[in-house]
Order: C-alpha cells, then sequence, then structure tokens
C-alpha cells in the first residue's frame, strides 16, 4: 500500500548537517568583533559627551585602517658613491672615501703615482676611508669590486680625481732633536718661516698633539715677537717631572695655511727629560747654586751685571739653557768691544746674557756685580758647570732690579702666569 505523501515527507524529512567554520570566516568574525568593541567602547563615551555620530565614525574608519596590511618596505637602491669626486683638484688632507648602500666592498684600492694609498674597510665592509694623506700634485683612481649578492658583482669605476699643485709651502720646524734628553724646563717650539694667519694658527695647533709617559698639565701658546715667522711654544704648567718621556706629533702634511702656502711636512719628535737639575742664582748673594732632584751638589762665585746701569743688569726671572759653546765671540759696541772670545760659555737669553768664564772679573766673583749682564764665574768653576747642564735646564735669577720679558728673546715662557699662558692659544 503506497505511503501517503505527508508520511513520506515526515520519514524521509533530511537531517541537516554540522559543517565546520572556514577558519577565513573564524578570522573575519574575529575582526568584526573587534570593530564592534571599538565601536561600542567609543560610542559609550561618545554618548556621556554628547558626540556619538563622529566618534562611530572615527572608530570605524580606526579600525578598518587596522585591518588593512603593513605597505612593504621599498627596496634598498643600490648606489656606489666615491669622494673626491673628479673636477677641481683637491687637498692632501681630504679624506678619500668609496661607500656602497648595500652589498659589500672588496678588494678596494687608491692608487696614485707612487703607488696605494693607505685605508681602512669597515666591519660591515661598505665603507672604505683612507687613513693617509695624499700626495701633492697627483692622480689617484679606484679599483676594487662592489659585490652585492652572490650573483652580482661590479667593478668600482676609477672616478678619477687630481690633488692640488701649491704654487707656495711652508714647513714647520721644532727646536727639540728627536731623541734628545732635556731639561725639566724645556719648552717645546714650533717655528714656521711666515706670518700665520689667525685662523691658521688655530688650522696647525688642531693638528699638533702632545703624549706624555705620566700625566702632565700642558698647553700651547703662540708667541707674538717672532721677526721672521710665527711659532707656537708647548709647556707644562710646572716644571716636567724627571723621567717623562715625551712625544710631540703634527699633523701638519698637506693643510692650507692660507696665505702662507700649503704645509708639506709632518712632525713627529721624541724625547726624554732628564735629571731634575736647577740652577739658582740670587744677583744678591754673588753666587750660583746647581740643585739636583731637591739636593745642592755645587756652589759658584759669580758676578752678574752691574746694577746701576739698567742696560747691565742681569735680568730676573726664570730663564732656560738654550745652548752652550767652549768658545763664543761676544760684541757690544757701545761698551768698547768686538768679538771678544769668552769661554765655556752657556747661553740663557737672546740678549746676550751667557754663563761664562771670565778671568778679568775674578777680583768682583763672590763680592760685586761688575759684569755686561752675563753671569762671570772662573774658568775652572765655568767648565765645571758647562760639563753639567743641558738644553732646558732653569736658571731662575732673583734679585734684579729689571725682569725678564718678550723682549730678551726666544725663552721667556716661564716669565707669563699660567692663566696668561693658555689664553694664548690660538683656540680660545
Amino acid at each position: 500500500m503506497p505511503r501517503s505523501w505527508e508520511s513520506a515527507r515526515g520519514r524521509h524529512t533530511p537531517r541537516r548537517r554540522r559543517r565546520s567554520l572556514h577558519r577565513r570566516t573564524l578570522g573575519r568574525l574575529a575582526a568584526l568583533l573587534v570593530v564592534l568593541a571599538a565601536l561600542v567602547a567609543g560610542a559609550t563615551a561618545a554618548v556621556a559627551e554628547g558626540r556619538i555620530g563622529d566618534t562611530i565614525a572615527r572608530n570605524l574608519a580606526g579600525a578598518v585602517d587596522r585591518l588593512r596590511p603593513e605597505p612593504a618596505a621599498p627596496p634598498v637602491p643600490a648606489v656606489l658613491t666615491t669622494t673626491p669626486r673628479p673636477g677641481s683638484p683637491v687637498g692632501p688632507r681630504d679624506p678619500a672615501t668609496a661607500e656602497v648602500s648595500t652589498g659589500r666592498l672588496e678588494g678596494v684600492t687608491l692608487v696614485g703615482d707612487d703607488g696605494p694609498v693607505a685605508g681602512t674597510l669597515s666591519p660591515d665592509g661598505r665603507t672604505w676611508t683612507s687613513t693617509a694623506p695624499l700626495d701633492f700634485a697627483t692622480t689617484y683612481r679606484w679599483s676594487g669590486t662592489w659585490t652585492l649578492d652572490d650573483a652580482t658583482r661590479r667593478p668600482v669605476p676609477a672616478d678619477a680625481f687630481t690633488t692640488v699643485d701649491p704654487a707656495d709651502t711652508i714647513e714647520a720646524t721644532m727646536n727639540i732633536r728627536d731623541g734628545a734628553e732635556v731639561g725639566v724646563g724645556a719648552p717645546v717650539a714650533v717655528s714656521f718661516p711666515a706670518n700665520l694667519s689667525d685662523a691658521a694658527r688655530a688650522t696647525v695647533e688642531r693638528a699638533l698633539t702632545v703624549q706624555t709617559s705620566e700625566p702632565v698639565e700642558g698647553a700651547w701658546a703662540w708667541l707674538p715677537d717672532d721677526a721672521d715667522g710665527s711659532r707656537v711654544h708647548y709647556r707644562p704648567k710646572e716644571y716636567w717631572p724627571s723621567g717623562t718621556q715625551v712625544r710631540v706629533q703634527g699633523a701638519l702634511r698637506g693643510l692650507d695655511l692660507g696665505d702662507a702656502g700649503w704645509s708639506t711636512e709632518d712632525l713627529d719628535r721624541s724625547f726624554t727629560v732628564g735629571t731634575e737639575r736647577i740652577v739658582r742664582a740670587d744677583t744678591r748673594s754673588h753666587q750660583i747654586t746647581v740643585v739636583e732632584n731637591g739636593q745642592e751638589v755645587a756652589r759658584y762665585d759669580a758676578s752678574y751685571g752691574l746694577e746701576s746701569d739698567p742696560n747691565r743688569v742681569t735680568r730676573s726671572g726664570v730663564h732656560v739653557v738654550m745652548n752652550k759653546s767652549q768658545k763664543v765671540l761676544m760684541t757690544n759696541e757701545a761698551y768698547g768691544y768686538v768679538d771678544q772670545p769668552q769661554y765655556w760659555a752657556v747661553r740663557i737669553s737672546n740678549n746676550g746674557e751667557y754663563i761664562h768664564a771670565n778671568p778679568s772679573s775674578s777680583y768682583a766673583q763672590g763680592n760685586r756685580n761688575v759684569s755686561h749682564g752675563c753671569i762671570n764665574l772662573s774658568t775652572r768653576d765655568a767648565k765645571a758647570f758647562f760639563a753639567t747642564v743641558v738644553f732646558g735646564d732653569p736658571v731662575e735669577v732673583t734679585g734684579s732690579s729689571e725682569p725678564l720679558t718678550r723682549q730678551d728673546g726666544d725663552y721667556y715662557d716661564w716669565t707669563i702666569p699660567w692663566q696668561e699662558w693658555t689664553a694664548m692659544s690660538a683656540l680660545t
């Protein structure tokens, strides 16, 4: 008997199948919930402030923006740059660099007429920098490889450039020879045979360094009285400690010093500070004493300059031993002598002051001052004194009526108070 349609429909009604939500659908649902939460939170606050419409719009726009994927970072452009660029000549001190924005430099060299220039490659391999000054009037070219990746390698362009060929050059000199032993009062003097502008002096001073084996406070000062050019002196605040090792360096080669020209040579000198030897010369005592490491080691009868004549007074102040000679010809036409030989002569200033033997004043040595400004000793004592002193030993003259000043020559450094000395730097 056939089943009724209604009965069949009831019996054969198909079951509903459970279907799992697709992951993408779940993601969209979660995002929608986030949007709704933001809208509700913003709307709640907006209701309190009476601005619900604007707030819902802003929250909706912000939620949509947050759903957008972050834009991909643009690729780093592949760029190689060398400096200096071809064109106008450059100074030898201008740094030479090769730099890439991506990848790595390999085998980079900068070659001039006399061979390759020293340089270093940065740890990431992207920058090569010269570490030595270039030569004058020279053409330089680059070579090497720019590796972008394992499959891409490009040559470094030659990018030739030239350095200046100066019409005027200048060379600095230094007063202390390499390896010398000097006294504790020795100033360092660097001289130039031309007048330097303020800017050039500052350029020079920035290029000068002093290294010491133990901490020593010191400073450079430009002295204003050199008729032959310009000079800068370095001295410590107090006398050098005995035994100090000193190295003076000047990265001067290739510096543009303006109207004076281009500096051609570097400086590099080292010296040792010897025994602490101080000569004490009191004009009222008619003697001099030599003190080493705080102990008196010699005392000599002496005659100083005649006090009644200002032109003959031995100047008070800290002199330094400048040089010495077994025989010196002395001239002072105003006082009636020309090329008069004097022996065992130790020079202590540029104004004619020496410590030397003078048998003709032996009657006054130890009791009267009769010289023309020098410190007179007997021949025996002068010879003994001559044998012990070195350049830079300080000679502390006291008791006279005339001070040592800049008019008295090269080394009046110790007569300048420290605060005034430091103010004579070109960098202050």
